[in-house]
């Protein structure tokens, strides 16, 4: 693939500022990161209807969903999970100078990969919550039968089972879905974010 010459970019004549301050909150990245089956999905769910029934600008960015269209031409081989999460990062940036606060749902198993989003924007944007759930307690939770087939060798390149997951060395926020269940850790991961000052005080 030959890279694009002879582009500018052009920049808006709104500012991510005015942005924010028309939502009247900040905007940001919030990254849930880990295994399959750990609760990625659920509580970003979660997350982005309570924050949608209080006003603000949010918008969910789901693994699955990204790869039905955006990323429907990237499989699972450690480049093209490099790649994509780089596009969701790119897309996440977007989010964010639009005033919105982005959530992405992906295991994304590589710290370079995550590191290199939070270098996308600028300091505080960024934050890293590491969903911490046992391999043991996914494969339980596993509707869908992923582990047990990629265990039987019919998923090839699967996380945790057949490639690695790499925890978050020093994640923004930690929430264990072993020890919590929905609301519990929702109300954890709100009052966390109150505290970073991405939401508004109770």
């Amino acid at each position: 693939m030959i890279a694009a010459t002879n582009i500018v970019w052009h920049d808006s004549a709104v500012s991510k500022q005015q942005r924010r301050d028309q939502a009247k909150h900040t905007s940001c990245i919030v990254w849930f990161t880990g295994l399959s089956g750990s609760g990625k999905s659920t509580l970003s769910v979660a997350l982005e209807q309570y924050l949608f029934e209080r006003n603000y600008r949010v918008y969910r960015l789901d693994g699955d969903n990204i790869r039905h269209g955006l990323n429907s031409d990237l499989g699972f081989s450690a480049a093209d999970r490099t790649e994509n999460i780089r596009r969701i990062g790119e897309v996440a940036k977007l989010l964010v100078d639009s005033g919105t606060i982005a959530m992405t749902a992906f295991i994304s198993p590589y710290q370079a990969d995550r590191d290199l989003v939070r270098a996308m924007v600028e300091p505080g944007e960024f934050i890293e919550v590491y969903v911490e759930c046992s391999l043991a307690t996914c494969e339980q939770r596993d509707t869908k039968g992923l582990y047990a087939k990629a265990r039987a060798g019919t998923i090839p390149e699967f996380t945790g089972i057949s490639a690695p997951y790499e925890a978050p060395i020093a994640p923004d926020i930690t929430i264990n879905t072993e020890r919590q269940t929905v609301e519990p850790a929702l109300a954890e991961l709100v009052h966390q974010l109150q505290q970073r000052g991405v939401l508004r005080a109770a």
